[in-house]
């Protein structure tokens, strides 16, 4: 049997960069971008938008895995934003999906479809690293906490995964759906400690999530590394996923700085460079 087929929409982001070395290694990797992909066989290096159905039906042809990463990532987005690329377009990644017989899905959610939470104590306190003002064990969020999100971003996750249910109830197309944490293409977790989701752990629960068994046919878990401060809960992602995290942030707050993060970690910078001009 030849290597598994699986697409990544945004596999030039931070995320998908992350996966990229390890997913090109095991499976015969594809992309599907607005601008394409460096040195990706061009039969692979599919080109388009996430909200032209047509180009994503031919990307998807032959495929038997979709990693969906593409989105207005910010989690400021405003509606204008998230309407085509965040709801219309995971629309169209599910609907083509069922046209091209996908074999399963794989939804890069995120914990902001919960981030509402992050008003509440402790949370809010770990989040600003006061550590020193927080008292453990604290009780962690988990899968069964219900979805309050964190702004129109956080609304899109929340609909990928109620799309993903109704696809997989009514059209047959599996899906699993990660609530990733924070990943930076430095690998650094700066102040996002209790978030923080490494490269390699990244690479490792979306293969998972790939290649778990066919009578998972649709779940949702967090993705976060095996952090001293996490504020998620990973043990579903362990029990059902097999997921073994490698990396920890750490118990303290060592100096990191927002400052140091690249550019493209900035959540608000979403142009391409070939639209700057």
């Amino acid at each position: 049997m030849g290597k598994k087929k699986v697409l990544v929409t945004g596999l030039n982001g931070v995320v998908g960069s992350a996966l990229r070395p390890s997913f090109e290694e095991k499976y015969e990797l594809s992309s599907f971008s607005r601008h394409g992909c460096d040195d990706m066989p061009e039969e692979r290096n599919h080109k388009g938008n996430l909200n032209d159905f047509d180009a994503v039906v031919k990307a998807f042809k032959g495929q038997d895995t979709i990693v969906h990463l593409a989105a207005d990532r910010s989690m400021k987005a405003e509606w204008d934003t998230v309407l085509p690329y965040n709801i219309v377009g995971l629309y169209n990644v599910f609907e083509a999906a069922k046209i091209c017989g996908v074999k399963r899905v794989v939804f890069g959610s995120s914990q902001h479809s919960v981030g509402g939470n992050y008003n509440d104590e402790p949370y809010k306190t770990i989040l600003s690293a006061k550590f020193e003002e927080v008292k453990r064990p604290y009780k962690r969020i988990d899968e069964t906490t219900a979805i309050r999100p964190s702004g129109f971003y956080g609304v899109s996750k929340a609909f990928g995964e109620a799309l993903g249910s109704i696809y997989n109830e009514y059209s047959g197309v599996p899906s699993i759906h990660l609530r990733i944490g924070y990943t930076s293409s430095n690998d650094n977790p700066g102040r996002g400690m209790s978030l923080w989701l490494s490269h390699r752990d990244a690479a490792q629960i979306h293969m998972k999530a790939v290649d778990a068994p066919e009578s998972l046919k649709y779940g949702v878990f967090f993705a976060m590394s095996d952090n001293y401060w996490n504020i998620f809960s990973i043990e579903k992602a362990k029990k059902e996923l097999g997921y073994e995290p490698q990396d920890d942030s750490g118990p303290e707050y060592t100096g990191w700085l927002l400052e140091e993060q690249l550019e493209r970690d900035y959540t608000e910078f979403k142009k391409h460079p070939y639209e700057e001009e």
